[in-house]
């Protein structure tokens, strides 16, 4: 199911939803669709919109501040875009650059993407007791970063240029 970027009423994302609850949204007048997909079309007995993309909210929603994003595995497989920080192939685990052995937390700069082979390669060492180097170093990433990340890559190619540098 594709997923639909929700902006709050200041052009803030928010979260995203399902193509249906995007839908039902701007059929009940609580959204407007601010970008839809070009060549998807929602059509029943009465209407015909295109797909939306990205929907704004009408009435301005107020979120309480959040700091930081809630770290995850899923989180942070996201972040590093499914593509391991030793080798850059296709990452299926998360590795925690200073290993629980020896003390490493579950955060944000601790852990990274890595494919099976290299997690098991690296162990209980760290990088440079492995003598493996990472590619990209971890960051935090902020909750609208998180939630940016978390659309799929052909969604977020066509995101609005302004919103799409964001997640960059």
């Amino acid at each position: 199911m594709r997923d639909t970027l929700v902006l709050n009423a200041s052009f803030e994302p928010l979260s995203t939803v399902t193509l249906n609850r995007a839908v039902v949204l701007v059929l009940q007048d609580k959204a407007v669709v601010e970008q839809a997909h070009p060549e998807l079309r929602m059509r029943g007995v009465e209407v015909d919109i295109p797909a939306p993309r990205v929907i704004r909210l009408c009435r301005y929603v107020r979120v309480p501040f959040r700091r930081q994003a809630p770290w995850s595995r899923r989180g942070v497989l996201v972040r590093d875009r499914h593509r391991c920080v030793y080798c850059g192939r296709r990452a299926t685990t998360v590795d925690h650059v200073v290993p629980r052995a020896q003390g490493g937390q579950d955060t944000w700069l601790n852990t990274v993407a890595a494919c099976a082979e290299d997690n098991h390669r690296k162990a209980d060492r760290t990088p440079e007791e492995a003598g493996m180097a990472l590619l990209r170093m971890p960051f935090e990433p902020t909750p609208a970063d998180a939630m940016l990340f978390a659309l799929r890559r052909d969604d977020l190619d066509g995101l609005p240029e302004w919103l799409a540098r964001e997640a960059a």
